[in-house]
């Protein structure tokens, strides 16, 4: 059965066409992702599929009884309706189902014909039926996981639609169509406007559904954890890759060096041919130059690589500061209520670190104290010698929208030519004309690129980054990340993006319940304290701050909330077991040992290999060294993390 089936699909706008010969079908159970650069048409494609546009050739088939549901963008709402409301209109024909067979059986309470009771006990029967098909008696409770998941408090539910914020109707608007429980879901960016909590949980509600899905998403870990399939979107044209993003990456990597080779061989066969008719079409060998001359008109081209081109993002090296790069020193804000209270942290040169935590915490509001842009209530914090600062404001206010492109990147402290400038744009993906449209004209993808070329030409040795994955496509992500581990200098930003502070940070700051906790780490570290606190392992509870709210056992300080006499209470540590070793170099040994493991899986699932004994022998005993290396290995790092802290 085909849920949904596209052929040939063509539309046009301007002289380019966005899609070309789009030809896909999605079966029930399919999860399927949709990728592709900001531009290629991916949003145009999805509002075909729900009939918001028609295209301008090709056909679309949706099965008669399947019911799509597509996640809008702009929601809108009657303002005076509360959240609960707007939630349960998404069961509403299940609340509808429930109360007609109240009605029902109280008409056959009231009824004294038998046949008539006879009649109406039938379809009490059936109205049961379905509602215990539909799980109708949990839809109160349906309503409040979805709402809770999704970050709305129980005091929310009776708020008036009109007092959410335009992040929060977004993720009310995504509650509803959860609910609704369509046949066919499509999302284009789900995760937009969420936190990483609230991500991780529509991670798990969607692999937990029956839902079959189309989703555009620029959430590395989310395709890889919810999708099974991928379709490919580049030069007005669908690729499909069986399996999640990474599976994609994989595939595609092996799919383009084919193309490369097949391509590179027919090009230095068809100059060969063209030389020899050169060379040869007035001599002696005219006739042979005409015959190759034909069947050079006959030959079937093979078409260039598809390569996706990523940008080649890179930030000038930094200059040298002092060893401190920030402190922060008892620093405590607060709005309507507290924010931060008696945060204390170090930033070494070098350094880059993460702040993790949910939204409205209190993230950018920590920035903009460090930058001195808003007072702190309490505490100070101060930048080390030498440091010069460049903030990249997720508003991106860096740049104003009057302004040229190639002048807003200008800066102030140095002679930079137009042809430099026009070269740094171009290493961000603004080429061309681009460099002398108006910001404001631009799309919110090169809008973002603008401020990081705008942060590239500041020369600053300490980047201050909130959100900068903002509008970036997956493949500007990937050289972001690229530029910014490849940076000398330190960092510092804000990010939901949880692939991102995996690449990118070797700290992170995560915002907690009346806390702050530092992980020496990147995500991946983090993930990996949070499932050993949950299976009560005290040592994973460890990290490194000043006089911050954090747990550490380190010589920069450890508190509580409000509790400086940690340590005074601490039980003496234990004595070292194994040699002395960074943390995050056992951390890497790890990741390295467990990527070894799933690749030889995977190559001990490779019938060609398994006919080869010897081979498949070495493989195996491979697999049970890698195997019986971790548990020392995860031993020695618990030691690392509370020994050299």
């Amino acid at each position: 059965m085909i849920l949904l089936s596209v052929q040939n699909c063509r539309k046009q706008y301007g002289p380019e066409p966005v899609l070309v010969d789009i030809t896909f079908d999605i079966r029930p159970g399919e999860r399927v992702s949709l990728v592709g650069t900001n531009g290629a048409g991916k949003s145009t494609l999805m509002r075909i599929l729900v009939r918001q546009e028609e295209p301008d050739a090709g056909q679309l088939a949706v099965h008669g009884s399947s019911r799509i549901g597509y996640l809008e963008q702009h929601p809108t709402f009657e303002p005076e309706r509360t959240v609960w409301q707007e939630a349960s209109d998404a069961l509403g024909d299940l609340i509808s189902l429930g109360r007609q067979a109240e009605q029902v059986a109280k008409a056959i309470a009231e009824s004294t014909d038998p046949e008539e009771q006879r009649r109406l006990g039938i379809r009490y029967d059936h109205l049961q039926h379905e509602l215990q098909h539909h799980d109708a008696y949990n839809v109160h409770y349906r309503i409040e996981r979805v709402l809770e998941g999704l970050g709305f408090s129980s005091a929310q539910h009776d708020q008036p639609v009109r007092q959410l914020s335009g992040g929060q109707q977004n993720r009310l608007i995504l509650a509803r169509l959860l609910l609704s429980e369509p046949d066919l879901m499509l999302l284009d960016e789900p995760s937009n406007h969420l936190d990483i909590e609230a991500t991780q949980w529509l991670e798990s509600y969607l692999v937990e559904s029956e839902q079959t899905l189309l989703v555009v998403s620029h959430d590395r870990y989310f395709l890889d954890r919810v999708t099974n399939r991928t379709l490919e979107l580049h030069a007005g044209t669908i690729d499909s890759y069986s399996g999640n993003f990474s599976a994609y990456r994989r595939q595609k990597a092996e799919r383009l060096e084919v193309q490369r080779r097949t391509f590179d061989r027919q090009q230095i066969e068809i100059a060969k041919i063209e030389d020899f008719i050169r060379r040869n079409h007035y001599g002696q060998k005219h006739l042979q130059a005409e015959d190759r001359r034909k069947k050079l008109e006959r030959l079937e081209r093979v078409a260039p690589p598809r390569e996706i081109v990523a940008p080649a993002m890179a930030f000038p090296p930094a200059s040298r500061t002092g060893d401190i790069v920030l402190r922060v020193e008892h620093l405590s804000k607060r709005f309507e209520r507290p924010l931060f209270h008696d945060l204390s942290f170090d930033i070494l040169r070098g350094e880059k670190w993460g702040i993790v935590g949910p939204n409205g915490s209190g993230k950018t509001t920590l920035l903009r104290c460090v930058l001195g842009l808003l007072p702190a209530d309490e505490g100070r914090s101060m930048l080390g010698a030498g440091v010069k600062v460049g903030y990249f404001d997720q508003h991106l206010m860096c740049v104003a929208d009057a302004t040229q492109v190639a002048d807003a990147i200008r800066p102030d402290h140095k002679e930079f030519t137009i042809q430099q400038r026009r070269d740094l744009l171009a290493r961000f993906g603004l080429v061309g004309d681009m460099a002398f449209q108006s910001v404001g004209s631009l799309s919110g993808g090169e809008r973002n690129r603008t401020a990081l070329a705008w942060l590239a030409a500041s020369d600053a040795n300490f980047l201050i980054l909130d959100e900068p994955t903002n509008h970036l496509d997956l493949w500007a992500r990937a050289a972001l990340e690229s530029a910014l581990r490849a940076f000398d200098g330190s960092v510092l930003l804000v990010s939901h993006d949880r692939y991102f502070l995996n690449q990118v940070c070797d700290h992170l700051l995560v915002v907690e319940p009346d806390r702050f906790r530092v992980i020496e780490g990147n995500y991946d570290a983090y993930q990996f304290h949070c499932k050993q606190r949950s299976s009560g392992n005290p040592a994973a509870d460890t990290g490194r701050a000043g006089q911050a709210q954090v747990e550490s056992g380190s010589s920069r300080g450890e508190s509580r909330k409000g509790g400086d006499g940690a340590n005074k209470s601490a039980k003496p540590r234990r004595q070292r077991k194994f040699p002395y070793r960074k943390a995050l170099e056992i951390e890497q040994e790890i990741q390295r040992r467990e990527q070894r493991i799933e690749q030889l899986h995977q190559e001990l699932a490779d019938p060609d290999i398994l006919r080869d004994g010897a081979l498949t022998r070495q493989l195996k005993a491979e697999l049970e060294e890698q195997h019986s290396c971790l548990p020392a290995l995860y031993e020695h790092w618990e030691e690392a993390v509370e020994f050299n802290t």
